[in-house]
Parts: C-alpha cells; sequence; structure tokens
C-alpha cells in the first residue's frame, strides 16, 4: 500500500471474528488499533456476521462509528442526544425477514439430523433475521467441507447462506455485507460509490467477506484468509503476514504509518 492510497482512506471496515479477535478473545493490540485509527480521524465500522444483541453492545461501547450485523441485515449507531447522552439508532436493510421464517426452520431441522456434531450458534436467541449454524467457535470442531455441505443445504432450500471461520449463516432476503455497507456509508456520511471506493479499507478473513475483498480495491486479510483460498475466489489486495487480532494491528499500524 502506497503513502498516497493510505492518504486518501476515510473508512476502516472490519470484520470481527478471526479478523480482530483470536480464539474468541479481543486482544489488547487490537483493541487499542481501534482507538488509534479512531483518534486519527478515520472511521471505524464492524461488519460481522453477529448478532443484534452483540451489535447493540458493539455500537454503545466500542470505539466505532457504527456497526453493521447479520451480514447486513442491520445497522446500529450513536448521534448525540440531550445533556450529551448518546442515543442508538437503528437500520434495518428491507429486505431483511425475520428468522421466525418456515424455511429456516426446515433448514434448521435438516443441516442438523445431516450434519452430526453441529449445533444452533449460543447467541441465536439475540438474532433477529438469521439462523447461525456452529461448526467451529465451540467443540467439536468441524471441517469446512461441513459448513460447506450446510450451506449446499441452505441454498437447495431457497434460502442465502454465507460461510464464516465459525459459523454458517442462513437468511432469507436478498441482501449481504456489502450491500448495507454500501447505503450505511453513503446515508450516514455521504460517500459515493465509485469516486469514493479508495476511501474504504475492508480487512476480513473467511468466504463470507468475499463480496467486500472484490468491491473494494484497497481490501485487507489477515494471514489466515489463506486458509479459505479454495472457497474465496476473489482475495483482498493486501494480507498481513500474522493472523488474527495481530494481523488486523498489523494493518491498522500500517495504515497510520503511512499517513504521516
Amino acid at each position: 500500500m502506497t503513502k498516497t492510497e493510505a492518504a486518501g482512506v476515510r473508512f476502516v471496515l472490519i470484520d470481527i471474528d478471526d479478523t480482530i479477535t483470536r480464539e474468541g478473545k479481543l486482544p489488547a493490540s487490537a483493541y487499542a488499533t481501534l482507538w488509534n485509527l479512531r483518534d486519527a480521524g478515520l472511521r471505524v465500522v464492524p461488519v460481522t456476521g453477529r448478532s443484534a444483541g452483540w451489535c447493540d453492545l458493539i455500537a454503545r461501547e466500542w470505539p466505532v462509528d457504527g456497526v453493521i450485523g447479520e451480514n447486513g441485515a442491520l445497522a446500529f449507531w450513536e448521534e448525540p442526544g440531550l445533556r450529551k447522552r448518546p442515543v442508538l439508532q437503528q437500520e434495518f436493510h428491507p429486505n431483511a425477514v425475520r428468522n421466525d421464517h418456515p424455511i429456516l426452520d426446515r433448514i434448521r431441522k435438516r443441516a442438523l439430523a445431516e450434519a452430526p456434531g453441529l449445533r444452533v450458534a449460543k447467541d441465536q436467541f439475540a438474532r433477529l433475521f438469521d439462523l447461525a449454524l456452529d461448526f467451529a467457535e465451540e467443540d467439536p470442531v468441524l471441517p469446512l467441507e461441513t459448513a460447506e455441505q450446510v450451506r449446499a443445504i441452505a441454498l437447495a432450500e431457497g434460502a442465502m447462506a454465507k460461510v464464516s471461520s465459525i459459523h454458517v449463516n442462513i437468511w432469507m432476503g436478498s441482501y449481504d455485507k456489502l450491500s448495507m455497507t454500501e447505503g450505511f456509508l453513503s446515508r450516514r456520511f455521504g460517500w459515493t460509490a465509485g469516486a469514493g471506493d479508495r476511501e474504504v479499507i475492508f480487512v476480513g478473513d473467511s468466504p463470507n467477506d468475499e463480496p467486500m475483498f472484490a468491491r473494494f480495491p484497497l481490501a485487507c486479510g489477515v494471514a489466515n484468509v489463506r486458509r479459505y483460498h479454495g472457497l474465496i475466489g476473489r482475495l483482498p489486495s493486501f494480507i498481513a503476514s500474522r493472523e488474527c487480532g495481530d494481523g488486523f494491528a498489523e494493518i491498522g499500524e500500517l495504515i497510520l504509518q503511512k499517513r504521516l
């Protein structure tokens, strides 16, 4: 990444699981990098498959300018309120469908029956729109082949599905991380698609990040993105030498150094 490219960046978008975390924990280096990027005047927005419940906490407690969750179903952010108390704002994708849809229930039953060891993600109770099936967040850790099997079941039943590093996220409705991100940046910050493409850096690690990798020329990956080479048609332009949260810290430090 050149100094000119780094100087033009306005937005740093980040996946969460195994991009800024390691083994489920947010390391100090990654959390410090969030603050450093924010303090440098950059807009920081996590873009994740995590639940609405997680997004409520992230928008309120992390040094971020908003969060997009459930693979693009929703966006939460804070705005100033009375007596400087922030007020949480919420936006839902117009194509989002609540996760009590009968097709999702059929997929859940079929996937659990056909993939031994698969289980519903523990944060499912905090989700509004998607069904998250856990193949690698907790033990037993199942192979990627199982995740792809579950994804194929979901697609065959007429749903959308993406594989992350830990879950298979399944939903009804035509949207993804990218479609919500473009709309959110435009409405919230006046970002212009096309002319502003190089103002955006996205950092990710897994197949559900591929639309973002393909869309933004300065997309970055932490080193563990290479594990999914066969499942990602378009890898990011830049890949860190380190994995997970340490890789994110490496990317953030490089951006800030080149902006000096």
